[in-house]
């Protein structure tokens, strides 16, 4: 087979093989489509024909504009399924991993640094590269999260710091954190203690730089108490119906809804049932695609979040003279996407078919089992932190250009074609190629891929984690002071 029909009342084919001079992962006609007729894949119209386009003919940016605009309209048509039922491999997998006093589950048990302020980066990097040899035992790594934030921020941009880096101090991966603060921030150490609520004095210190004559001594002597306090922790067997997982894609190509993200969706749908929670997130990236997971809120009331999240989003593009449609990036065309309809309709395949238990804000938290949307950008670092911040045990990465970065926790990254696997064995942790050279199904790809996120939740390093990648960025949308 060199090329795929998703859906039965698709108008286009995806080419798993090249043809004549149409790269693999780019469309053909399958009729002749007049000029102002619907472009239709996955059985959703992804945009409109500019011109007549014949029967075989290559279909992309050339001859196809979106349909999307700044407003739309949604109506609750519950189409509410549960996933199938989990097969019996599925059923008997479970994973080692740390229980938290308040009964949530860590995958790592590691010390987190946290600036408070972009001022204070060069001593959180300091301080984790003097301690690495923390790392013994029950720690198993030391990490500072630099960013520029903290200060010279207002409103909402403040607001949004505070409650995502109070956020990622209470992680469960952090077995330990250490908050460093300069002392004259916007971010005060009162306003961040304030955020955070109760915690537990033996595992979360504060340093403030501004306070002390030597703050490299002083914090080692911080973090030398927190890993006192991580000494006695374990692993121990846990049910997957603890975890949590974030699903994320970043530079799609045009097998992303047909290999990769089927396979994560298939993975989404094992693990809600067997009790896990899935996030779904990167709003942009459902636009023209709403009502393939909005019919699936669980109630009216979850419904309407989830319209108001992408309204809320569509508001913030207009807010600032942007076209809502001003996606797919370069890379993503060359792949093969031709408009942000076309990549939504991929994206939201990650989300499997389970019903939408809740839609939570810009880094949650999430509370409520299966499968979640939560509002944020596209923007790949920006996304997977808020993920992590969201409770995220782990993140699935879906990518058919490749990416090296990694996120605070672990993130498994899911080549959509074989040609990337084999290229970047030091990037891409799961091949989900197989499914367009016809080795294995999106259903066996997604077992397979529950199969390897069990032995990740267990201690096993992602490849990005190997090579020490460890980032976040923060959303910002207003002035800078």
């Amino acid at each position: 087979m060199d090329a795929i029909r998703i859906h039965p009342s698709d108008n286009v084919e995806v080419l798993l093989k090249p043809r004549g001079g149409i790269p693999a992962g780019h469309k053909v006609a399958l009729r002749d489509i007049p000029a102002g007729a619907e472009i239709v894949k996955y059985g959703f119209p992804i945009g409109t024909a500019t011109e007549d386009i014949p029967a075989g003919a290559w279909v992309h940016t050339h001859n196809v504009r979106t349909g999307l605009r700044e407003t739309a309209e949604f109506e609750y048509r519950p189409d509410l399924r549960p996933p199938p039922p989990p097969p019996p491999e599925a059923r008997a997998l479970a994973f080692d991993g740390y229980l938290r006093p308040d009964g949530r589950a860590a995958v790592r048990n590691e010390i987190w640094i946290i600036p408070a302020v972009g001022c204070v980066n060069s001593v959180a990097q300091s301080l984790a590269a003097a301690n690495a040899g923390l790392a013994t035992g029950a720690v198993e790594g030391v990490y500072a999260f630099t960013h520029p934030y903290g200060c010279s921020q207002t409103g909402a941009d403040h607001a949004r710091t505070r409650k995502l880096l109070a956020a990622l101090c209470r992680h469960p991966n952090a077995g330990g954190v250490l908050v460093v603060s300069l002392g004259c921030e916007n971010l005060s150490p009162a306003q961040f203690r304030e955020e955070l609520g109760p915690a537990d004095p033996d595992r979360v210190k504060f340093l403030v730089c501004q306070d002390v004559a030597d703050e490299m001594a002083e914090g080692s002597r911080l973090l030398a108490e927190i890993a006192a306090a991580m000494a006695g922790d374990r692993r121990r067997p846990l049910p997957l119906s603890k975890l949590v997982a974030g699903l994320k894609c970043g530079g799609s190509d045009g097998l992303s809804g047909i290999t990769a993200n089927p396979a994560v969706g298939r993975f989404s749908d094992l693990l809600v049932s067997l009790g896990g929670t899935a996030i779904l997130t990167e709003t942009p990236e459902m636009f023209g695609a709403e009502p393939i997971l909005f019919n699936r809120a669980a109630s009216r009331t979850v419904f309407m979040k989830a319209v108001e999240m992408a309204d809320g989003f569509r508001r913030y593009f207009v807010s600032h003279g942007e076209n809502v449609y001003e996606n797919p990036s370069p890379g993503n065309k060359a792949g093969g996407i031709t408009t942000l309809e076309d990549k939504s309709c991929g994206c939201v395949q990650k989300g499997g078919c389970a019903p939408v238990a809740d839609v939570v804000p810009y880094a949650g938290p999430v509370s409520a089992r299966g499968l979640n949307l939560m509002s944020g950008p596209g923007n790949d670092l920006v996304s997977s932190t808020a993920l992590a911040a969201a409770g995220a045990h782990l993140i699935l990465f879906t990518t058919g250009r490749g990416t090296p970065f990694g996120a605070p926790v672990p993130t498994v990254k899911i080549s959509t074609n074989t040609a990337l696997y084999a290229k970047k064995r030091n990037w891409m942790d799961f091949n989900a190629g197989t499914i367009a050279d016809g080795g294995e199904t999106p259903e066996e790809a997604g077992l397979r891929l529950l199969e390897l996120v069990a032995k990740v939740a267990s201690g096993e390093r992602t490849l990005s984690e190997k090579r020490g990648a460890r980032e976040i960025a923060i959303f910002k949308d207003g002035v800078t002071l």
